[in-house]
């Protein structure tokens, strides 16, 4: 059956690490550290708001872009916390997980054997479904001397005349670091001289340790060629609902748009009632459990040092990230 199977799909390798947490997960005398999720579960009032949601009856589809409600929220929000604002009607686009909108970003902008430019070490899907769009990845190094931070040399190094996108995760999966506002202004200058396509996947913007998180859209000139991708998984211990959301300019929206209603269709509407409770009403729950991986990630780097390996303190997200070399 493989001569039936598109090159694409065949060029992808199932993920290792999926495999290493499913045999963990067989193993009674192995406790697993590797899965990018909360140990926590949603707090009762979004899922309460669920439960009535359902036994309202709303179990039909929602407009294709998410309720209007959701991304009004969506918008007010990003505008209280980050300085970004944007037209709920015409900007953002409510989807299944904020991996979805990655997918979606990356089908609307990439024509065949495009570059895309990851900083590495990176999410595992990014250069899977770059492959599955018809583009290329393209690894860019970064280094726990620079804090895990992007370099504006190292990017400029990696651009060639086929270069398109630079996908953006900061705080970083898995490295946990991040980027203040000093740290985007020279990588915002090299993007701009390239004429680059900027996917910012912000989904850890809340979970900052010491500082508060900077969204690369708010950076000058950069919002209307960046398309600000985030959600509710990892800030309100959401993962298995699968919202997130995309921003960006309206044609760059409108594109992915039609791309998600021929294929999803919309996102779940009693997720989307869950989603706006949590934005409205989940503060104190976020914040509460942001204390907690604060405290974790002191412990955890503490004690992969005490047994002698060198490990950067992560300043986001809840991951560390320890050199095996010694």
């Amino acid at each position: 059956m493989s001569d039936y199977l598109s090159p694409s799909a065949r060029a992808i390798k199932p993920s290792g690490i999926r495999r290493f947490f499913d045999l963990a997960n067989s193993r009674k005398d192995v406790i697993t550290l590797g899965v990018g999720e909360p140990d926590f579960v949603t707090p009762w009032h979004v899922r309460d708001a669920c439960v009535a949601s359902l036994e309202a009856g709303k179990t039909q589809y929602t407009s294709n872009a998410g309720t209007p409600e959701l991304r009004g929220a969506i918008g007010q929000y990003l505008n209280d916390s980050f300085s970004v604002a944007y037209d709920p009607a015409k900007e953002i686009l409510v989807t299944v997980g904020g991996s979805e909108a990655i997918d979606l970003a990356l089908r609307a902008l990439i024509s065949p054997g495009d570059e895309i430019l990851v900083p590495e070490p990176s999410y595992i899907s990014y250069s899977p479904i770059t492959t599955l769009s018809g583009g290329v990845a393209v690894g860019v190094e970064t280094f726990a001397e620079h804090a895990f931070k992007l370099q504006a040399d190292t990017l400029r190094a990696a651009i060639t005349p086929r270069s398109k996108i630079l996908i953006l995760s900061y705080p970083s999966n898995p490295t946990g670091g991040i980027m203040t506002y000093e740290d985007w202004l020279p990588i915002a200058k090299v993007v701009e001289e390239h004429d680059l396509v900027v996917i910012s996947d912000e989904i850890y913007a809340e979970l900052t340790y010491g500082s508060k998180h900077v969204s690369f859209a708010s950076m000058p000139g950069m919002k209307d060629r960046t398309i600000l991708v985030s959600g509710f998984s990892k800030a309100f211990a959401m993962t298995g609902w699968r919202i997130g959301y995309a921003c960006g300019h309206p044609e760059l929206i409108g594109t992915m748009l039609k791309i998600h209603q021929y294929t999803v269709m919309c996102a779940s509407n009693m997720a989307q009632v869950a989603a706006l409770e949590a934005l409205t009403n989940g503060m104190e729950e976020m914040y509460r459990m942001m204390e907690s991986y604060n405290q974790r990630r002191r412990l955890v780097v503490k004690g992969l040092r005490d047994i002698g390996l060198q490990c950067h303190e992560p300043q986001g997200a809840f991951y560390a990230f320890p050199s095996i070399a010694s």
